[in-house]
């Protein structure tokens, strides 16, 4: 018979439920492990040689809880220590075991990387979506956001990431990257996304994050002329653009065609917010405002598992929102 220790005993003892224990109770509710799992498991170390390498589905529960609240590899470590809500959801009992080591995350990310891995995961999450009827495809929403990265040149190279770009946005400089993602019209789930430098223009990776299937695609005005461009000429496409601020000021507000305007581009303002949404789960809630790694490559392979994870935050709020619960 397994003994628990009196860390356990304590924590089960509680009277109050954490809101830390409440979302991961929720997020095991909606993760497709067993899908996540079988995309990982052909390149994950057998150990057959050497030390035995820690359980896949643990190794994977480390890394979701990285994700989740935003940590260093030393930092998911001290915080699994610190936290009996996280020892529960990564299954680990440190009376007997130590949790897995930054080094040991630090391998399991880069194989994730040198696999494109991630986005293979971010595709079976949208697989299983797919499946539940919860992704329509019919319509796309597509948007992009910077996310910075650190100017300063105080390292090793005495110089800034070289893959990451200064832009101006308004009458501010900004330094980093962009994510570019296609989430769908009815869902709002993502279901496409591309990383590039942030001084890429949003326009030029429409084609990109399209998955082809759309009839209807709605842009802000950033995107103004995408039907011209000449590898979307020929897609057979609705194309709802928002007009740009100055050109609907010089219509008349008091005119019949100044009020039908106005109508219009808040029907599909309306629309276009729910890209806003995913940018919020991954920025806000899961702290990714700033890239952590050097180079695009490791950073776009971040975004493919955040967003993936973003979708199925979308999902458990739908869930907890049709039974009339509110999300933690």
């Amino acid at each position: 018979m397994k003994q628990i220790s009196f860390s356990q005993v304590e924590f089960e003892g509680k009277k109050r439920t954490t809101h830390r224990e409440v979302f991961l109770s929720e997020m095991e509710k909606v993760t497709p492990r067993a899908e996540v799992l079988e995309v990982i498991a052909p390149h994950y170390p057998k150990g057959r040689r050497g030390r035995p390498p820690v359980g896949l589905e643990r190794m994977l529960r480390v890394y979701l809880a990285q994700q989740w609240y935003g940590l260093s590899d030393e930092g998911v470590e001290d915080a699994i220590t610190d936290s009996q809500a996280l020892r529960a959801f990564v299954r680990i009992d440190l009376s007997r075991e130590s949790a897995p080591d930054a080094t040991t995350l630090l391998q399991f990310r880069h194989l994730l990387e040198k696999h494109e891995l991630t986005k293979k995961l971010f595709e079976a999450i949208n697989g299983k979506l797919s499946a539940a009827g919860l992704m329509m495809r019919e319509g796309t929403i597509a948007d992009a956001t910077i996310i910075a990265a650190p100017p300063s040149v105080k390292n090793e190279a005495k110089a800034r990431d070289p893959e990451m770009r200064q832009t101006k946005k308004g009458n501010q400089w900004y330094f980093g990257m962009k994510a570019h993602i296609g989430v769908d019209a009815e869902s709002g789930l993502v279901h496409t996304v591309v990383g590039t430098a942030a001084n890429v223009g949003d326009v030029t990776q429409t084609a990109q994050v399209l998955h082809g299937g759309e009839k209807t695609v709605y842009l802000d005005a950033g995107y103004t002329g995408v039907e011209k461009r000449e590898e979307l000429k020929e897609r057979d496409i609705d194309w709802q653009v928002a007009m740009k601020r100055g050109k609907l000021k010089a219509v008349p507000e008091d005119s019949v065609l100044g009020q039908l305007r106005r109508k219009l581009e808040s029907v599909k303002a309306s629309i276009r917010s729910k890209v806003e949404h995913p940018f919020h789960i991954v920025k806000n809630l899961f702290h990714f405002r700033k890239v952590r790694y050097k180079g695009l490559a490791k950073n776009t392979a971040q975004l493919h598992t955040l967003f993936g994870l973003a979708n199925l935050m979308i999902v458990k709020r739908r869930l907890l929102a049709l039974n009339g619960q509110v999300a933690p």
